[in-house]
């Protein structure tokens, strides 16, 4: 019996939210609970409410706004506690230090005109750092640091079932690396030696678009294929 997933969408740049549990009525962790007016816990609550699963941590799969706008109304909501990587931690609490200009407009206007709540320091956190084996609702997460994308990127090897990217690997292609804190050299790196060496018959669970299998990824995925070449950076 595999591990159950459900997604939520969020209403701004199409983030996934995953849920991830052993079973139904079970305890579950989420996984970037994005940006929604005036948050996405009303959806995140509705697949909680419908498969009976209880949030015992929220994990951040990097610091950027789009990923964990909710965080902060979701924990108030239902008590989980947080894990993010110790070098992306200060986003939580001051996401414009990693935005461009475009993100910077959004968030003065998501602040503005749909009055979105403060941010601020999130209540118990567990910091990330290299490499994370932990137990959480029951499943083993093999929690790598994956750098590139931001400096506190991470991935999340589930169950040896699922691979959780975040913005680091998407279905074909990979996260931009152009935004402050991105670095291209970081990203190459982190492709040959953290994502090319999964194995094949992961799931991969990124944070935009649709579900791909590392099978795929290493054979077609042109980025992979270029930083295994050192073309990448």
């Amino acid at each position: 019996m595999g591990v159950f997933v459900e997604r939520v969408v969020a209403d701004f740049f199409g983030t996934n939210c995953w849920i991830i549990a052993p079973s139904k009525s079970s305890e579950c962790v989420i996984v970037d609970p994005g940006i929604a007016i005036p948050n996405l816990v009303v959806k995140i609550k509705g697949i909680l409410q419908s498969a009976n699963l209880k949030p015992v941590a929220i994990l951040i799969t990097h610091g950027h706004l789009d990923h964990h706008f909710s965080l902060l109304p979701l924990q108030r909501d239902c008590g989980a506690g947080v894990l993010v990587h110790n070098l992306d931690r200060d986003l939580l609490e001051k996401p414009e230090r990693g935005m461009g200009a475009q993100g910077l407009a959004l968030m003065e206007e998501l602040v503005n005109k749909y009055g979105a709540h403060k941010f601020e320091e999130p209540e118990d956190v567990t910091e990330l750092t290299e490499r994370n084996d932990l137990t959480i609702a029951g499943m083993r997460f093999e929690i790598e640091s994956a750098p590139g994308h931001t400096p506190g990127s991470i991935i999340a090897r589930v169950e040896n079932e699922i691979l959780i990217t975040g913005d680091t690997l998407f279905k074909g292609s990979i996260g931009r690396t152009d935004l402050p804190r991105g670095s291209i050299s970081d990203m190459e790196r982190t492709l040959r030696e953290k994502i090319a060496t999964q194995p094949g018959h992961l799931e991969v669970l990124p944070g935009h678009g649709e579900r791909t299998r590392m099978e795929i990824e290493i054979t077609s995925n042109p980025y992979i294929q270029a930083a295994l070449q050192g073309r990448l950076g």
